[in-house]
């Protein structure tokens, strides 16, 4: 079964679009390695521009922002972004419906939670690591920070999602099954 979870980066704003995630300048490349350096580049966050070449960036694995995540256009390619820069969690208050499949098809994990949950986790100080595990349902996120309690939030996925991003997405999942 496949591992969820690792280094978190924080993504502190809602309504986060699929140009922002993969810039449509970008949908034109024909493998999904192209699109590893420009994942986040057009994005802005208090009004300024993101760092998606930081040393966190480049480490994590995880994703935590607000509400709406991954609206507007929808594109596979903006979820590819994040498979191939090792993104396999993106935590959010909601996410937009076709995005959300979109990541469930390839062997990405969604995870919605209350806004008081992803307020907590906001809230949380140090390096955050992330630890899913769907079986149980639980996300646990421990931080660096000596003084930080680990949060665990309970989550609920469809069986259908959930075999999907055991397998590592449709086309294993297809494999597998048929």
């Amino acid at each position: 079964m496949k591992t969820f979870g690792g280094p978190a980066i924080f993504l502190d704003r809602d309504d986060i679009n699929t140009d922002e995630i993969i810039p449509a300048k970008y949908l034109t490349e024909i493998s999904k390695m192209a699109l590893k350096p420009h994942l986040l580049e057009d994005l802005l966050l208090a009004g300024k521009p993101f760092d998606n070449q930081s040393e966190a960036m480049q480490k994590a694995q995880v994703v935590i922002a607000r509400a709406n995540f991954g609206c507007g256009s929808s594109r596979e390619h903006a979820v590819w972004a994040f498979e191939v820069n090792g993104i396999n969690v993106v935590v959010a208050q909601s996410f937009a419906r076709i995005f959300r499949q979109n990541m469930f098809n390839c062997g990405i994990l969604a995870i919605e939670l209350a806004q008081e949950e992803i307020a907590a986790l906001f809230a949380m100080t140090g390096r955050i690591t992330v630890r899913v595990d769907i079986s149980e349902g639980m996300l646990r996120a421990a931080s660096d920070d000596p003084r930080q309690a680990e949060l665990r939030f309970s989550f609920s996925l469809n069986l259908f999602d959930r075999d999907l991003v055991s397998a590592g997405g449709w086309l294993e999942f297809a494999d597998k099954k048929y």
